[in-house]
Protein backbone atom coordinates (compact mmCIF):
# COMPACT_ATOMS: atom_id res chain seq x y z
CA UNK A 1 0.00 0.00 0.00
CA UNK A 2 1.22 3.49 -0.45
CA UNK A 3 0.82 5.95 1.98
CA UNK A 4 -0.81 9.16 0.42
CA UNK A 5 -1.05 12.64 2.67
CA UNK A 6 -3.68 14.69 1.54
CA UNK A 7 -1.29 18.19 0.89
CA UNK A 8 -2.14 20.00 -2.16
CA UNK A 9 0.00 22.87 -1.23
CA UNK A 10 2.49 21.72 -3.62
CA UNK A 11 0.08 20.81 -6.48
CA UNK A 12 1.58 22.22 -9.86
CA UNK A 13 -1.43 23.06 -11.52
CA UNK A 14 -2.29 26.00 -8.78
CA UNK A 15 0.27 28.94 -8.63
CA UNK A 16 -1.61 30.33 -5.73
CA UNK A 17 -3.93 29.33 -2.89
CA UNK A 18 -4.71 29.10 0.90
CA UNK A 19 -5.08 26.10 2.54
CA UNK A 20 -6.96 25.48 6.04
CA UNK A 21 -6.62 22.45 8.35
CA UNK A 22 -9.39 22.24 10.64
CA UNK A 23 -10.03 19.27 13.27
CA UNK A 24 -13.89 18.37 14.64
CA UNK A 25 -14.64 15.55 16.47
CA UNK A 26 -14.27 12.29 14.19
CA UNK A 27 -12.39 14.76 11.75
CA UNK A 28 -10.01 16.45 10.49
CA UNK A 29 -11.16 18.74 7.62
CA UNK A 30 -8.55 20.45 5.03
CA UNK A 31 -10.29 23.42 3.11
CA UNK A 32 -8.27 23.54 -0.22
CA UNK A 33 -8.82 26.52 -2.16
CA UNK A 34 -7.11 27.33 -6.23
CA UNK A 35 -6.79 31.13 -6.10
CA UNK A 36 -4.50 31.35 -9.78
CA UNK A 37 -4.51 27.45 -11.64
CA UNK A 38 -2.00 26.45 -14.28
CA UNK A 39 -4.11 24.26 -15.63
CA UNK A 40 -7.83 23.45 -14.81
CA UNK A 41 -8.43 19.80 -14.12
CA UNK A 42 -11.07 17.73 -16.34
CA UNK A 43 -11.45 14.30 -15.39
CA UNK A 44 -13.85 11.52 -16.85
CA UNK A 45 -17.18 10.73 -15.14
CA UNK A 46 -19.63 8.76 -16.63
CA UNK A 47 -17.38 9.02 -19.67
CA UNK A 48 -18.32 12.88 -20.18
CA UNK A 49 -15.78 15.32 -18.91
CA UNK A 50 -16.34 16.74 -15.27
CA UNK A 51 -14.22 20.13 -14.01
CA UNK A 52 -12.71 19.48 -11.58
CA UNK A 53 -10.48 22.30 -11.01
CA UNK A 54 -10.29 26.07 -12.03
CA UNK A 55 -9.61 29.53 -10.34
CA UNK A 56 -11.61 29.60 -7.31
CA UNK A 57 -12.57 26.07 -6.90
CA UNK A 58 -12.71 24.39 -3.68
CA UNK A 59 -11.69 20.93 -2.69
CA UNK A 60 -12.84 20.18 1.00
CA UNK A 61 -11.29 16.41 2.17
CA UNK A 62 -13.02 14.92 5.52
CA UNK A 63 -10.71 12.53 6.79
CA UNK A 64 -12.06 10.58 9.60
CA UNK A 65 -9.73 10.15 12.87
CA UNK A 66 -9.76 7.10 15.20
CA UNK A 67 -9.27 3.80 13.19
CA UNK A 68 -5.74 3.87 12.83
CA UNK A 69 -2.91 1.45 10.82
CA UNK A 70 -4.90 -1.82 9.34
CA UNK A 71 -8.47 -0.54 9.69
CA UNK A 72 -10.42 -0.64 6.43
CA UNK A 73 -12.35 2.78 5.82
CA UNK A 74 -13.16 5.98 3.47
CA UNK A 75 -12.31 9.34 3.28
CA UNK A 76 -13.93 11.89 1.27
CA UNK A 77 -13.14 15.03 -0.69
CA UNK A 78 -15.45 17.02 -1.99
CA UNK A 79 -15.00 18.97 -5.39
CA UNK A 80 -16.40 22.59 -5.60
CA UNK A 81 -16.97 25.32 -8.39
CA UNK A 82 -16.05 28.54 -7.95
CA UNK A 83 -19.15 29.96 -7.05
CA UNK A 84 -18.96 27.07 -4.13
CA UNK A 85 -21.32 24.76 -6.11
CA UNK A 86 -21.01 21.22 -5.45
CA UNK A 87 -19.68 19.31 -8.42
CA UNK A 88 -18.38 16.10 -7.36
CA UNK A 89 -17.28 13.63 -4.25
CA UNK A 90 -14.33 11.62 -4.58
CA UNK A 91 -14.32 8.65 -2.10
CA UNK A 92 -10.58 7.02 -1.25
CA UNK A 93 -11.02 3.70 0.12
CA UNK A 94 -8.23 3.04 2.43
CA UNK A 95 -6.57 0.36 4.69
CA UNK A 96 -5.66 2.72 7.74
CA UNK A 97 -5.33 6.55 8.13
CA UNK A 98 -3.89 8.73 10.62
CA UNK A 99 -3.02 12.25 11.42
CA UNK A 100 0.84 13.20 11.11
CA UNK A 101 2.89 15.24 13.65
CA UNK A 102 1.82 18.33 11.32
CA UNK A 103 -1.59 17.45 11.40
CA UNK A 104 -2.47 16.57 7.99
CA UNK A 105 -4.37 13.27 7.16
CA UNK A 106 -2.92 10.64 5.65
CA UNK A 107 -4.03 6.94 4.69
CA UNK A 108 -2.95 3.83 3.21
CA UNK A 109 -4.49 3.75 -0.17
CA UNK A 110 -6.06 0.73 -1.21
CA UNK A 111 -6.15 1.39 -4.83
CA UNK A 112 -9.78 1.67 -5.34
CA UNK A 113 -11.95 5.20 -5.38
CA UNK A 114 -16.05 5.96 -5.67
CA UNK A 115 -16.78 9.01 -7.40
CA UNK A 116 -20.32 10.76 -7.15
CA UNK A 117 -21.72 13.22 -9.12
CA UNK A 118 -22.84 15.45 -6.12
CA UNK A 119 -25.10 18.88 -7.30
CA UNK A 120 -28.27 20.31 -6.46
CA UNK A 121 -31.65 18.86 -7.91
CA UNK A 122 -34.88 20.47 -7.58
CA UNK A 123 -34.33 22.73 -4.87
CA UNK A 124 -34.09 19.92 -2.54
CA UNK A 125 -30.16 20.17 -1.22
CA UNK A 126 -27.18 18.70 -2.42
CA UNK A 127 -27.68 14.73 -3.24
CA UNK A 128 -25.37 12.48 -5.09
CA UNK A 129 -27.75 10.75 -8.12
CA UNK A 130 -24.88 8.61 -9.96
CA UNK A 131 -22.22 6.85 -8.23
CA UNK A 132 -19.20 4.90 -9.88
CA UNK A 133 -16.35 2.83 -8.79
CA UNK A 134 -13.17 3.52 -10.41
CA UNK A 135 -9.20 1.95 -10.86
CA UNK A 136 -10.31 -1.09 -10.66
CA UNK A 137 -6.79 -2.03 -12.62
CA UNK A 138 -4.76 -0.52 -9.98
CA UNK A 139 -6.36 -2.60 -7.33
CA UNK A 140 -5.89 -6.03 -9.88
CA UNK A 141 -2.23 -4.80 -10.48
CA UNK A 142 -1.34 -4.39 -7.05
CA UNK A 143 -3.07 -8.02 -6.24
CA UNK A 144 -0.22 -9.43 -9.09
CA UNK A 145 2.29 -8.09 -8.01
CA UNK A 146 1.72 -8.60 -4.21
CA UNK A 147 1.33 -5.55 -3.22
CA UNK A 148 -2.14 -6.37 -1.56
CA UNK A 149 -3.81 -10.03 -1.17
CA UNK A 150 -6.77 -11.32 -2.36
CA UNK A 151 -8.61 -11.41 0.60
CA UNK A 152 -7.57 -7.16 0.74
CA UNK A 153 -8.99 -6.74 -2.50
CA UNK A 154 -12.28 -8.46 -1.87
CA UNK A 155 -12.78 -6.60 1.22
CA UNK A 156 -11.36 -3.37 -0.43
CA UNK A 157 -14.44 -3.75 -3.45
CA UNK A 158 -17.20 -4.57 -0.56
CA UNK A 159 -16.11 -1.28 0.73
CA UNK A 160 -16.14 0.40 -2.41
CA UNK A 161 -19.68 -1.07 -3.39
CA UNK A 162 -21.07 -0.08 -0.04
CA UNK A 163 -19.93 3.52 -0.05
CA UNK A 164 -21.45 3.55 -3.70
CA UNK A 165 -24.87 2.51 -2.09
CA UNK A 166 -24.07 4.69 0.66
CA UNK A 167 -23.58 7.76 -1.14
CA UNK A 168 -27.08 7.16 -3.25
CA UNK A 169 -29.23 6.69 -0.52
CA UNK A 170 -27.54 9.76 1.33
CA UNK A 171 -26.76 8.03 4.03
CA UNK A 172 -22.93 7.87 3.83
CA UNK A 173 -22.53 9.79 7.41
CA UNK A 174 -19.35 12.38 5.78
CA UNK A 175 -21.47 13.81 3.80
CA UNK A 176 -23.53 15.06 6.76
CA UNK A 177 -20.32 16.57 8.27
CA UNK A 178 -19.80 18.29 5.03
CA UNK A 179 -23.31 20.05 4.44
CA UNK A 180 -22.86 21.23 8.06
CA UNK A 181 -19.09 22.16 7.79
CA UNK A 182 -20.45 24.02 4.09
CA UNK A 183 -23.09 25.69 5.58
CA UNK A 184 -20.43 27.43 8.44
CA UNK A 185 -17.24 26.67 7.95
CA UNK A 186 -16.17 27.97 10.93
CA UNK A 187 -17.53 26.10 13.40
Amino acid sequence: MKRKVFDLRSWGRVARHTQTVLTLPGYVIVDFEAHEVTRPLDVDFGGRPLRVLDVGYRWVRFHPTGSGEGTLGSALTAQLDASGQPVQVYVDIHLGEGVGEDGLPWTDDAYLDVIGNWHVEDGQGARVTEAHVIDAEDLAAAVREGRATPQQARAVWARAEQVSAELLADTYAPLDVLRRYLSDPYT
